[in-house]
């Protein structure tokens, strides 16, 4: 049964109120973000057992309260962040109401649905490997996550710090737009070269393709990666992710063996068991995926891509068949990862009956103004109701 998705919610009066651009919305903020005086779970009882009350709030959650959002609750998340579907054994899964017997997508999964609900105006997710995007998608909303290093990580619980960064949900363009100018600078970014690979395009299943392909603009569609990188993407991103993941919480999970749900721990056995030399490869070859990906956007270039290869997976779905849905996923959320991009979901289609959103990837640092990109040439074309 899906369950409410906030941990902890706070009565309205509870902060001071503040006047400023965001007086009157929401916030809702995903439970591996500080705020000050409540205990950062992180998605897992045991590691939450272990904390004390945050001493500061997250300076991204402190931008949108000095603004004025109101402050509506910290959110469930997958264990740990360590997941990409929001199903969580302890706590279980929160609604995803756009398809209620498909999950909600992770591990932001808590953040994704108070939106999606109406229960907050904007929501602060993390994004990872997909953690803001993937969520966006399944549940029909707009997606925001940031450049890498172009907003603070002081008071985000790593993962994989060199791949984790804040983001932002919302219902509408518009409302996106508003919360992000608030924690990102203006940026301006010139008239975009939009770029649809064919390479890349021919990843994703027919329909994906067919539901999404009507609403890109004019793009170019030459071949981002070689054969050789595009097999790459998810392998890499799963070796050096997992090797961050193990140096965060490796000690942690040897000394107290915490339970973990179906699949978390064996990916945190497989994190804990990769050998130097696996991680230095993968290192290197993300190095190179980087470069090539960033030469490719040069200041000006827009990359077009599904968001998913897919609708949400069915609430209980596991086996081969998952497994391969999330490797397809990552293979296209690892673009903007390796390459630490910016990136916006868009809930512009439907497939299967489900949510399916179609993602700008922009030059580092154009944030803002990919997000007026989207909302400007993008939502009017089939934004959800």
């Amino acid at each position: 049964m899906a369950i409410d998705p906030f941990v902890t919610t706070f009565d309205e009066g509870a902060l001071p109120p503040r006047d400023g651009p965001l007086s009157g919305l929401r916030l809702a903020v995903k439970d591996n973000l500080d705020i000050k005086g409540h205990v950062t779970g992180s998605g897992h009882p045991g590691w939450a057992a272990r904390q004390a009350p945050a001493t500061a709030t997250a300076p991204v959650v402190a931008a949108l309260l000095d603004a004025g959002a109101e402050l509506a609750g910290k959110t469930h998340m997958d264990e740990l962040a360590y997941s990409l579907m929001g199903e969580n054994a302890h706590y279980g899964t929160p609604l995803n109401p756009a398809a209620p017997d498909r999950v909600p997508g992770g591990s932001s999964s808590g953040s994704a649905s108070a939106v999606a609900q109406g229960l907050a105006d904007l929501a602060l997710g993390t994004d990872t490997g997909g953690s803001v995007r993937l969520p966006a998608s399944f549940c029909g909303l707009w997606g925001w996550r940031a450049s890498h290093g172009l907003l603070p990580a002081a008071g985000m619980q790593p993962l994989a710090a060199s791949y984790d960064v804040p983001g932002l949900f919302a219902a509408d363009a518009g409302t996106l737009l508003l919360g992000a100018a608030i924690l990102a600078p203006e940026t301006d970014l010139p008239a975009p070269r939009f770029l649809a690979p064919a390479d890349l395009w021919a990843e994703v299943p027919a329909a994906t393709a067919a539901a999404l392909r009507p609403l890109l603009p004019p793009a170019d569609p030459a071949p981002l990666l070689s054969p050789a990188e595009i097999a790459e993407l998810q392998p890499v991103f799963r070796v050096a992710q997992a090797a961050e993941i193990a140096e965060e919480f490796g000690d942690w999970i040897r000394a107290a063996s915490p339970e973990f749900g179906p699949g978390v721990r064996e990916r945190f056995e497989a994190a804990m068991a990769l050998s130097a030399e696996e991680i230095a490869e993968a290192r290197t070859a993300r190095d190179r995926l980087r470069a090539r990906i960033r030469a490719a956007l040069d200041e000006d270039g827009i990359l077009l891509l599904p968001t998913a290869p897919g609708a949400a997976p069915k609430l209980g779905a596991g086996g081969a068949e998952m497994e391969a849905f999330r490797t397809a996923a990552i293979r296209l959320l690892s673009i903007a990862g390796h390459a630490g991009l910016p990136q916006v979901s868009m809930p512009l289609a439907m497939v299967e009956d489900a949510p399916l959103g179609l993602s700008l990837i922009g030059p580092a640092g154009s944030d803002l103004g990919l997000i007026a990109l989207a909302a400007e040439r993008f939502a009017a074309r089939r934004e959800l109701a």
